[in-house]
């Protein structure tokens, strides 16, 4: 159970519904991180009494500084100060909920200065698997999967206590809202239609992620990494009623699943209180009121970038930090208008069969890989 709880990325919406499960179950918030959003960081600084705040965006740090100026309250700025509060000696756990590779650096120092991570951050292990997985072993911590999908087979997994008779594991994926949509269908796709969910409500990035089934691969890497499994043996099923979030098949072929209404209360919640279970403000799950439960097979032509995933967690060493590293250049140039919907596909496989083979690599090789997939992207747009 944790007992006092930094948390990287306080105000997108991870971190709002963590302070709200803070709040409810008496968490100490010993600090807070955001990016650009002072006004709502300030706001939470109060609300909280938290000790230490950072912001990114090292420009904004003099106005961060001037709002809390009549407070107790440490201000710390760039990766520098995100880094001293994932570190931060008056916590026992750190919950990275920032997004894209910057989360990076932070969780191999939380993970160095001894702190339970609670992780949101799916970029850190698909860029850095290897490096985290190795600090958290090294350093005798725990990792918490905090993405629905990976805290749903986290879940199943407590009924397989030794993890011998898993056969294989099976994420489920909601579609996003091109469901059934061909590849041709897909080549008008503006940005407001692309950032309309179905079923969540999340950050930009994460949504255009979700249209294009490129959070699905980065999700693949990502249990690949937590659960030592081959990704030959991750599974992925697409519902669109996102009550399902995962599910474990075992040696005998019966399954395990995890339901609940699509709220990440639960699993930010179960992150922080594991291995107890507590009463959580959400709506229940009724299954006569859902009616019925429907499944597909993704569509790997339309969608590409789940393959494109699958095949960079084979090549393995740094491509997995190129192909995320590209995803993410090529979803902003979407968001600000520079590219198509099916260009960014195009730029991650570019980027991803670019990078050279490595096998053994450090910190700085993967920052290396990532800058270099980035300026490809860039290179082929501008």
């Amino acid at each position: 159970m944790t007992n006092s709880l930094s948390i990287l990325g306080s105000t997108g919406s991870i971190g709002t519904q963590a302070l709200e499960v803070c709040d409810k179950l008496k968490i100490r918030v010993a600090a807070i991180t955001a990016n650009t959003n002072i006004k709502l960081l300030e706001e939470q600084a109060r609300r909280f009494k938290t000790p230490l705040v950072a912001v990114y965006d090292s420009s904004r740090l003099p106005e961060l500084k001037a709002a809390l100026k009549d407070t107790n309250t440490e201000v710390v700025g760039g990766m520098e100060g995100i880094c001293r509060a994932a570190e931060y000696e008056d916590c026992d756990t750190v919950l990275n909920s920032v997004v894209g590779m910057v989360g990076l650096l932070p969780t191999l120092s939380a993970a160095r200065a001894k702190k339970n991570i609670a992780l949101a951050n799916k970029e850190t292990l698909v860029s850095g698997g290897s490096l985290v997985m190795k600090a958290v072993k090294e350093n005798n911590v725990r990792l918490y999967p905090v993405d629905s999908e990976h805290s749903a087979i986290f879940q199943c997994l407590q009924g397989v206590p030794d993890g011998k008779a898993v056969n294989k594991l099976i994420l489920t994926a909601s579609g996003g809202p091109f469901f059934g949509k061909s590849k041709a269908e897909l080549e008008d796709v503006t940005v407001e239609q692309a950032l309309k969910h179905p079923n969540w409500s999340m950050g930009k990035k994460i949504t255009i992620d979700s249209a294009t089934m490129m959070n699905k691969g980065l999700e693949i890497i990502e249990a690949s990494w937590l659960f030592s499994m081959p990704q030959s043996r991750i599974d992925v099923v697409v519902h669109r009623e996102s009550i399902i979030h995962s599910l474990i098949e075992l040696s005998d072929y019966s399954v395990i699943a995890q339901l609940g209404m699509p709220d990440m209360k639960i699993p930010i919640q179960y992150a922080l209180t594991y291995p107890e279970r507590i009463n959580c403000d959400v709506k229940r799950l009724s299954l006569s009121d859902i009616g019925s439960l429907t499944f597909f097979k993704p569509d790997m032509e339309a969608f590409e970038c789940m393959r494109i995933c699958r095949e960079a967690l084979d090549l393995g060493g740094l491509h997995p930090a190129a192909a995320n590293g590209a995803n993410e250049a090529a979803v902003e140039m979407f968001l600000n208008g520079k590219i198509s919907f099916l260009e960014i596909p195009k730029l991650v496989r570019a980027a991803m069969e670019a990078q050279g083979s490595v096998e053994d690599f450090d910190l700085d090789d993967v920052l290396e890989a990532d800058k270099a997939a980035r300026e490809l992207v860039k290179a082929k747009v501008l």
